[in-house]
């Protein structure tokens, strides 16, 4: 699994509560347009139960009750709210404070405040550094790829998942603004040493585009954040015509439903993405014609392929517009909303799950690839794309 200091974690998160990450809770186009329920404006994506996998369920109205009364009392709405959301059991609500809140919804614009590091876990549990964003201050201390980070601010990572990693990197949205400074511990073959950095407001790309020796164009997709479905579709279009495209969703922990549904029509020609319920309510998601549908495709999937990417996976996998090579993915397939609270804060609660084209439920379970690979994912697919054929036919 890999990851990037984009991503954070909500602050009942850090009380102990079980993992959500700020990309992989937002499914819906109520997210998508800003629009939250009861803010007087429409909600396109309906309001609802948060159904939890033990069966209890929140309503929204709960969370709004439990903060407000809280509020009457001269206590803490949000802290009250996340109380509400902990009782449930739903694993992937959160409640987030305006500040966090507001850098959710930066994050969503391809901004964030970090170091500029991609990091991944290798088989023994170190976690090394993938990347390093140019004129970030991981760039600027000169770390650079194949480094092994050890520690931050002291606290050791190895065997730590990727994602808690990153938000240590990342650290507390109201704490740890741009500017506030963050100790790594690293190695270069046998030197070690610290560095200190101060975190820096970025701006990321979310798709990037290379060209191999043999003429295969690959196109990673970090996450799902505004503009990223237009981004790819454009890279798609100026792809060499006839050549192969291998879609890297590694480390891809999700993000805006909307964007996801726009990379799939990057290559169908439209038809069927997925389905989902919110509170009962069956919906769909379609993707626009005019796809290419020309040219082989293969996309990279691992462990840390999540929610919207996940989605966009199924749809190529069942739709037959893609072999998929990899590692089973996260398994996300829980759809939440934001709730507005009284005090400005907002929490976000599960409503439904999706499925893929096929019916196939990917929450718990996750994708399975359609050939296992690992570290050698890449080259696989540079192989397979060379025997695939013309799927124009698949629609």
């Amino acid at each position: 699994m890999s990851g990037r200091d984009l991503f954070r974690q909500p602050r009942r998160v850090r009380r102990g509560a079980a993992l959500t990450l700020v990309f992989a809770g937002v499914l819906v186009a109520g997210a998508a347009t800003g629009s939250l329920p009861g803010t007087g404006r429409a909600d396109p994506s309906g309001r609802g139960t948060a159904v939890a996998p033990s069966g209890t369920a929140v309503r929204d109205t709960d969370v709004r009750g439990a903060a407000a009364e809280a509020m009457a009392d001269g206590k803490s709405p949000t802290e009250a709210a996340e109380r509400a959301v902990s009782r449930s059991g739903d694993r992937w609500g959160a409640v987030y404070s305006q500040d966090e809140y507001r850098e959710f919804q930066e994050a969503l614009d391809g901004q964030y405040t970090g170091v500029g590091l991609w990091a991944r876990r290798e088989r023994d549990g170190r976690i090394e550094v993938t990347g390093v964003q140019p004129g970030s201050p991981a760039a600027d201390a000169g770390i650079r790829g194949g480094d092994r980070l050890r520690s931050v601010d002291g606290s050791t990572v190895d065997g730590r998942p990727v994602t808690e990693v990153v938000s240590l990197l990342r650290g507390d949205a109201e704490d740890a603004p741009a500017g506030t400074a963050v100790t790594l511990g690293l190695q270069r073959g046998a030197r070690t040493w610290t560095e200190s950095l101060r975190r820096a407001r970025l701006s990321t790309d979310s798709v990037t585009v290379r060209k191999l020796p043999d003429g295969v164009t690959v196109i990673k997709v970090a996450a799902f954040t505004k503009g990223s479905g237009g981004t790819l579709r454009a890279a798609v279009r100026h792809a060499p015509a006839g050549s192969g495209i291998v879609l890297d969703l590694r480390g891809n922990s999700g993000g805006l439903v909307t964007e996801a549904t726009a990379a799939a029509s990057a290559f169908l020609d439209g038809g069927l993405v997925a389905t989902y319920d919110v509170d009962g309510a069956q919906r769909v998601l379609h993707a626009a014609p005019g796809g290419d549908t020309g040219r082989p495709l293969v996309a990279l999937v691992d462990g840390g392929t999540m929610s919207a990417a996940e989605m966009l996976t199924g749809a190529l996998q069942d739709r037959g517009r893609a072999v998929v090579i990899g590692s089973r993915t996260f398994g996300k397939g829980s759809i939440q909303m934001p709730t507005r609270l009284p005090d400005g804060s907002v929490a976000e609660l599960t409503v439904g799950h999706y499925r893929t084209p096929s019916g196939h439920a990917v929450d718990g379970r996750g994708i399975t690839p359609d050939l296992e690979a690992g570290q050698d994912a890449l080259r696989r697919a540079e192989t397979v794309l060379t025997g695939l054929g013309d799927p124009s036919q698949h629609r």
